[in-house]
C-alpha cells in the first residue's frame, strides 16, 4: 500500500471551508502557510515578502494586524498579492472588523479574547458579511488564566478545552467556517492536544509546532511533530515556525509533504551523503543542482548517487538520474533505465537541461490535457 492510498484510508474527516480560493479540510490537498515579519504599515515591504513566499509556493499568508495602521495597510496588499491573506488579530476587536472590510480572507483572533458578547458578535457579523473564514489560535505560551488555575500548567487537555470553548462562541453565534490549531513549542505536548482534538471535532485543523526555533533546530522539530500527525491523517493547513525568513518556512512545509508523499512541487533530489566511493563531489553537485532548480514547479524526481553501489537502484525509482563512474564518466538514466554517459565537468548543466527540458515537456502534456477535458464538458 502507498501512501495516496493509505492517506485515502486513514486522513482524518473534516468539514470543509474556505479561506479566499484555498479550500481547507475535507478532501482539499493538505495547504502550506506562512507569515510576514515586516512592518504591516510598510506595505512594499509587505508585499515584496509575500511575493518571495508565492514564488516559494505558498498558499496562505498570515499577516499581523496591531494596530489600525496595519488594517489600513492590509486593503493594498491585499490587492497586490496572488495569495488569500489571514489577519492575525489579538484582542482588539476592532482590528478584525477593519480587517474583513479590507479584503482579509481568514480572521485569526480567539472569541472569547476579545470583551464582550456584543463584540463578538459585531466580529462573527463582520466575517459573515465579508466572507471571512475565522482560525481559533489556542497557544500553550497565552492559556486563559482559568484554565492555567485548573490544570496547574499548559497541557494537551487544557489546550482542546481552550480551543472547544473558543468553538462554541463562534457555533453559538451559527457560524461555522473556521479552523483550530492547538499550538506548543514542546512536540509532545503539541502532538498529543492535536490528537486529542482530532477525536472530539470535525473542525478543519491548523497544525504547527510553535516557536520552533532556527532554521535547522526548527525544522526538525517540526518535522517531527508535523511529520507524526501528517502520518497519522491529522492536518488540513500547515505552518513551519521558524526564526527565519517566510520563504524558508514555506520551502520546509513542502519538503514535509513531499517527504510524506501528500504533495509534490518542483525537484525531489534523492542523493548519497557520498563517501570514498563517489565518482563526483556528491555534496557540491547537490547544492549546486537544488540552487539552480528551485525555479521548476513541476513534480520531478531526480537521483544523484556518488558510486554504482545504490546508483542503478535509485534511479529505478526516479525521473532522471546519474551515478558516478570510476572513469570520469558517469551514467545518466531516465525513467530508470541507462540512457547516455556524460563527462564530470558538463554534469551539472546537463542535468538542468535535462530537468527543464522534461518540465517543459510534462507541463505541455498537462496543458493538453487540461484542454481536452475542458472540450469534452463542453
Amino acid at each position: 500500500m502507498n501512501y495516496r492510498e493509505y492517506q485515502m484510508i486513514t486522513r482524518r474527516k473534516s468539514r470543509q471551508i474556505s479561506v479566499g480560493a484555498v479550500k481547507v479540510g475535507g478532501d482539499a490537498p493538505v495547504s502550506v502557510q506562512t507569515m510576514t515579519n515586516t512592518l504591516t504599515d510598510d506595505v512594499a515591504a509587505t508585499v515584496a515578502q509575500i511575493h518571495r513566499a508565492e514564488r516559494a509556493g505558498v498558499d496562505i499568508v498570515r499577516v499581523s494586524c496591531p494596530d489600525e495602521a496595519s488594517t489600513a495597510a492590509l486593503a493594498d496588499i491585499v490587492r497586490q498579492v496572488n495569495v488569500p491573506i489571514v489577519a492575525d488579530i489579538h484582542f482588539h476587536y476592532k482590528r478584525a472588523i477593519e480587517a474583513a472590510k479590507a479584503g482579509a480572507a481568514c480572521l485569526r483572533i480567539n472569541p472569547g479574547n476579545i470583551g464582550s458578547a456584543e463584540r463578538v458578535r459585531e466580529v462573527v457579523t463582520a466575517a459573515r458579511d465579508y466572507g471571512c473564514s475565522i482560525r481559533i489560535g489556542v497557544n500553550a505560551g497565552s492559556l486563559e488564566r482559568h484554565l492555567l488555575e485548573k490544570y496547574g500548567e499548559p497541557n494537551p487537555e487544557a489546550l482542546v478545552e481552550s480551543a472547544l470553548e473558543h468553538a462554541k462562541i463562534l457555533q453559538d453565534h451559527d457560524f461555522h467556517e473556521f479552523k483550530i490549531s492547538v499550538k506548543a513549542s514542546d512536540v509532545f505536548m503539541a502532538v498529543a492536544a492535536y490528537q486529542q482534538l482530532a477525536d472530539v471535532c470535525d473542525h478543519p485543523l491548523h497544525i504547527g509546532i510553535t516557536e520552533a526555533g532556527g532554521r535547522r533546530t526548527g525544522t526538525v522539530k517540526s518535522s517531527i511533530g508535523l511529520g507524526s500527525l501528517l502520518w497519522a491523517g491529522i492536518g488540513d493547513t500547515m505552518r513551519v515556525s521558524l526564526s527565519a525568513e517566510p520563504e524558508e518556512e514555506v520551502l520546509v512545509g513542502w519538503d514535509i509533504l513531499k517527504s510524506l508523499g501528500i504533495r509534490h512541487r518542483g525537484v525531489r533530489i534523492i542523493s548519497c551523503p557520498s563517501c570514498a566511493r563517489q565518482g563526483f563531489n556528491v555534496i557540491d553537485t547537490v547544492a549546486k543542482l537544488e540552487d539552480r532548480l528551485a525555479h521548476i514547479e513541476t513534480p520531478i524526481t531526480l537521483s544523484i548517487i556518488g558510486c554504482v553501489v545504490n546508483g542503478p537502484g535509485e534511479a529505478l525509482m526516479t525521473d532522471l538520474g546519474v551515478t558516478g563512474g570510476g572513469n570520469g564518466r558517469h551514467m545518466v538514466y531516465a525513467a530508470g533505465k541507462t540512457d547516455h554517459t556524460i563527462e564530470g565537468d558538463a554534469m551539472i548543466d546537463h542535468v538542468v537541461g535535462l530537468v527543464e527540458t522534461r518540465a517543459a515537456k510534462l507541463q505541455a502534456e498537462a496543458a493538453l490535457a487540461k484542454e481536452a477535458a475542458q472540450q469534452a464538458a463542453e
